[in-house]
């Protein structure tokens, strides 16, 4: 199966689903239209408020996600059992969702069509597993903790559901592998995700009893969640920023290439993608991969384009102890600290991402400025130096990223 395969059948699964909702709600008319433009709202609102920073989080508009699934699962209003259907909710968080999303469309930041075929589906999949069985009396004998219990069932499906999308989405979009993917979907799910899911529980059960007086006060938790998830975002982008910055004292200072930093990171976290990593461990090893050359700065004499690959294996350790306590004193996490003193450890005593730092820093300085041939001969003599230096399991790693082209990275440039 080609990358691009799933995406083109999520996309169409969408496009047909909203096709036959639209033709099945214009063909028996908008059944409770208070009720469906509360709901409407309360997902125009979401989007409205809509996570926009260029750090990707999994979920980036929840107070409209955890609106659009109360609405699949609304079975009563005050107590008097609603009429719509799934194709009627299908149609609403559709419109609702565009319809919030026009500011940020206007700035070129609104959501992607993945986003959208992803918010149809999901939604789509809880309404036709509770709307018909709800419309035909099947649940009527499920009250108090049993239904409660069944609408949190409905909605652990649902996040499983959508975890499946989204890694199916990243895999079209990056050429990384499906598992790894869904794994990182699955972790991050017990984060916002689960606080979507009770939420949008929380408000289905309340507009049965309440009315649509809920709606607004049992949003606002999420809301306030939502807020400090930006926040969270933010000082992440900053962090991440400030290690750059260290990094690139290097390359100021002359003891390295421009960019060599950067594209070891960006190498080191698809190789450690490939591998598995989770989502944590990733970061501690981007963070590493951008500070690894950062012992150098106690140098006296520069080494020749800072290519540290060649030198013996003492003067390896040596620098990379003194990177590591320069990157203790910066306050950083004490893991990376640790990745940059254990990079020329030998191989068998390294961590996984310490050999990950290892074989792709090499590979990237004896890649450097070697012409059009240059990434196959150095990938090639990682191989056939793979017996104690470099760690085998890594190298293919680096040799499936690099014949995916997963990332265009100009080589010494």
């Amino acid at each position: 199966m080609t990358p691009a395969l799933p995406r083109t059948l999520i996309h169409t699964s969408a496009a047909l689903l909203t096709t036959l909702s639209l033709a099945a709600t214009l063909s028996t008319g908008l059944a409770e239209r208070g009720v469906a433009l509360a709901f409407g709202a309360l997902v125009a609102l979401g989007e409205l408020t809509r996570w926009t920073g260029a750090e990707r989080i999994r979920e980036a508009a929840p107070v409209g996600a955890a609106g659009a699934l109360s609405y699949a699962l609304l079975g009563e209003n005050a107590g008097r059992p609603t009429a719509h259907g799934a194709a009627q909710v299908v149609c609403v968080v559709l419109a609702a969702s565009l319809a919030g999303c026009v500011p940020h469309l206007a700035r070129g930041q609104g959501p992607t069509y993945d986003d959208l075929a992803r918010r149809v589906l999901t939604v789509g999949f809880a309404a036709a597993c509770f709307q018909p069985l709800y419309n035909r009396g099947l649940f009527d004998g499920w009250v108090g903790p049993a239904y409660a219990l069944l609408l949190v069932a409905l909605l652990v499906l649902t996040a499983l559901c959508d975890a499946v999308l989204a890694a199916a989405l990243a895999r079209s979009r990056t050429g990384w592998p499906f598992g790894p993917l869904l794994r990182d979907e699955l972790r991050a799910m017990p984060g916002v995700g689960s606080a979507v899911c009770a939420t949008g529980a929380v408000i289905a059960l309340a507009v049965a009893v309440a009315g649509l007086w809920a709606l607004p006060v049992f949003s606002v938790p999420l809301l306030l969640t939502q807020v400090a998830v930006r926040r969270y975002a933010a000082v992440r982008a900053t962090y991440r920023q400030t290690i750059a910055s260290l990094a690139r004292a290097t390359e100021i200072a002359g003891y390295t290439p421009a960019g060599h930093a950067r594209r070891v990171a960006a190498l080191s976290r698809a190789v450690g993608r490939d591998l598995g990593l989770p989502e944590p461990e990733l970061a501690v090893l981007e963070y590493a991969a951008l500070m690894h050359d950062i012992g150098q700065l106690s140098l006296v004499d520069p080494v020749p384009a800072g290519a540290t690959a060649g030198l013996p294996a003492a003067e390896q350790r040596r620098i990379a102890l003194l990177g590591g306590a320069v990157v203790r004193q910066t306050g950083v996490n004490p893991q990376v600290a640790e990745i940059v003193e254990r990079q020329a450890d030998p191989c068998a005593e390294q961590p996984l991402a310490a050999r990950i730092v290892r074989v792709v820093n090499a590979y990237e300085e004896k890649a450097q400025g070697a012409g059009p041939g240059g990434p196959l001969t150095a990938l090639e003599e990682l191989r056939l130096a793979t017996a104690g230096e470099y760690a085998p399991e890594v190298v293919e790693a680096l040799a499936r990223v690099l014949s995916r082209d997963c990332l265009t990275l100009p080589v010494g440039g």
